[in-house]
């Protein structure tokens, strides 16, 4: 089922997730649901909390990116192991319709993380998977990327959103 993608400033876009404890029949609807909502929106990356749900629950397709190593994947309870390097990329948002925005993450990461199963799982990613990895994992810990940008930048950034905003009523 698509379901609505929390549009900043909803709090909810603010606060930390909470651990899975279990993966039952509920989580893996929520995530057929994520991977739903965020391929209707053309999307690449979808935290649970941009549908409104409190868990540690990211899904992530990489796979029609061009040029763009492929990766899909769900993962529950995602760590950040390691981290090196430095890319800017210009970042969109699902929860920020119509605004990109240059931002610093690391080129490489080692992830570790649950399957749908259950498993725990490792990733080495680098490049735009990491990239997005980074960001719903911000999106996890109740960051959003313009809080990743400072002084003028984000000012300017916030202004063009709260434009884009009042364009669509």
């Amino acid at each position: 089922m698509v379901r609505e993608i929390i549009r900043f400033p909803h709090p909810v876009l603010k606060m930390p997730t909470q651990k899975v404890d279990v993966i039952d029949k509920d989580v893996q609807s929520i995530v057929e649901d994520m991977f739903e909502t965020m391929y209707h929106a053309e999307g690449v990356g979808l935290a649970a909390n941009q549908i409104g749900i409190s868990l540690s629950v990211m899904v992530i397709d990489t796979s029609k990116k061009e040029g763009s190593p492929p990766l899909k994947a769900v993962m529950i309870n995602p760590e950040l192991l390691e981290a090196e390097g430095e890319v800017k990329y210009k970042e969109g948002c699902l929860s920020f319709p119509g605004l990109s925005v240059e931002v610093s993450r690391y080129s490489k990461v080692k992830v570790k993380a649950l399957d749908i199963n259950g498993e725990e799982k490792l990733y080495l990613l680098e490049g735009f998977p990491a990239i997005v990895f980074q960001h719903e994992m911000d999106h996890l810990m109740g960051i959003t990327f313009i809080d990743r940008v400072n002084g003028i930048k984000r000012r300017l950034a916030l202004d063009k959103y709260a434009k884009l905003q009042k364009e669509k009523v």
